[in-house]
């Protein structure tokens, strides 16, 4: 069985613009990714209008994103394994902005499924590729990174905010908007492709069975994880109803509670790894799953603008370094390779992204917003206690 290696020159010839170039690359394909996504989450209560669907039509039309993912799991981590990681980024990736283009000619809710299918399948592949190119870019550095890679994708998500809310307020459709992304992420790719961190196959014996037992410190942290993902995974898709359907904004300030979060989130990403050397890697996670808990359930008991975009910032904190933390702890396994580890525990968790929006659809259906925010509140609880029973590999 093929496994992915390091394909650049040693790491004692290595000089730092070569790392600083291949640092640059990698980021700027976290930013792509996270642009593409929080353009369309940016748009999500504008196309829910025009289509006209309740909450619970709206949650059954974003499992699509989910079973798309689902479809394309079993193959992404091969092809990157086969072809190498810096060539499936760039197919993923542009396929990935490509579905985003076909979201905006959505005009019928089939169509909209089918396009969130395609959207969900090449956001498995990009993410999938991006993080071992993360991975081998760590490895490369010799310290750890990680944190500022999903703070890129962090910042791409609070840009996207921006610019859906530029868009709005130039009264452009969907289409237009997301054409105008496709150009930008398609020229950073094309600037940017060459300098990633190639990767090759070289045989390796097959001393294991192909679908082996996980190891059990791995599926741990993918729980986890996958609370945190539910987290995030609804700010994303729901704070802009919350805000427009809850908190009542006015139509020019819906985006501004996710835009709380993202800002929150990603300076709290960059700032992370300074925090995680003073506290430790274990009771920064814990604290930032009682701030997830903290930020929705205020969100819940004060539905106004103002302090419910403070509680969306204090989420969006909340997340920032618990998904990075994990996945430097899985690396460190030392039972497992570190791309093996963290392909279990984000294969886990990304399920979490992807299907606690759907859930809340319709969880909001039958009872309302706020209540579902209140149950997604209990997941950070629960994230600080599973931490309590791993021991962080400092």
């Amino acid at each position: 069985m093929p496994k992915e290696t390091i394909a650049t020159r040693p790491f004692a010839d290595t000089k730092q613009s070569y790392l600083r170039r291949k640092r640059w690359a990698v980021t700027l394909f976290y930013f792509a990714m996270g642009l593409c996504f929080s353009t369309w989450a940016s748009r999500i209560p504008d196309i829910r209008a025009t289509m006209g669907m309740s909450e619970a039509e709206l949650g059954t039309l974003l499992f699509s994103i989910p079973i798309g993912q689902l479809f394309m799991m079993p193959f992404s981590g091969r092809l990157a394994t086969k072809y190498g990681s810096h060539r499936t980024v760039v197919v993923g990736l542009v396929f990935y902005i490509f579905s985003l283009v076909g979201l905006g000619f959505a005009t019928e809710r089939w169509h909209l499924a089918a396009a969130l299918f395609f959207f969900g399948m090449f956001s498995n592949l990009s993410n999938i590729s991006v993080n071992t190119q993360g991975i081998y870019t760590e490895g490369i550095y010799r310290r750890t990174i990680m944190s500022s890679f999903h703070g890129a994708w962090s910042t791409a998500g609070f840009t996207g905010a921006f610019i859906g809310l530029g868009m709005l307020a130039l009264k452009l459709t969907p289409l237009a908007h997301f054409s105008a992304v496709a150009v930008l992420l398609l020229t950073i790719i094309a600037l940017n492709y060459r300098h990633l961190v190639k990767v090759k196959a070289v045989p390796r014996p097959a001393k294991k069975k192909l679908f082996s037992k996980p190891d059990p410190i791995l599926l741990w942290l993918g729980v986890m994880a996958f609370c945190c993902m539910v987290s995030e995974g609804i700010m994303f898709d729901w704070s802009g109803v919350y805000f427009k359907d809850v908190v009542k904004a006015p139509g020019a300030l819906v985006v501004l509670g996710y835009a709380s979060f993202m800002v929150m989130m990603a300076a709290g990403r960059f700032l992370g790894d300074r925090v995680i050397q003073k506290l430790g890697r274990k009771r920064v996670i814990q604290i930032s799953g009682c701030l997830i808990s903290l930020g929705l359930f205020s969100a819940v008991l004060l539905p106004y603008i103002v302090p419910c975009a403070i509680a969306f910032m204090v989420v969006g904190l909340g997340v920032s370094t618990i998904v990075p933390s994990i996945y430097s702890i899985a690396g460190r396994n030392p039972n497992v390779p570190p791309g093996i580890a963290l392909q279990t525990v984000s294969s886990v968790s990304f399920f979490g992204f992807m299907l606690g929006p759907p859930v809340i659809g319709y969880v909001a259906s039958a009872t309302s917003l706020r209540i579902s925010f209140a149950i997604v509140a209990v997941f950070g609880f629960g994230i600080a206690l599973l931490a309590s029973r791993i021991k962080a590999m400092e």
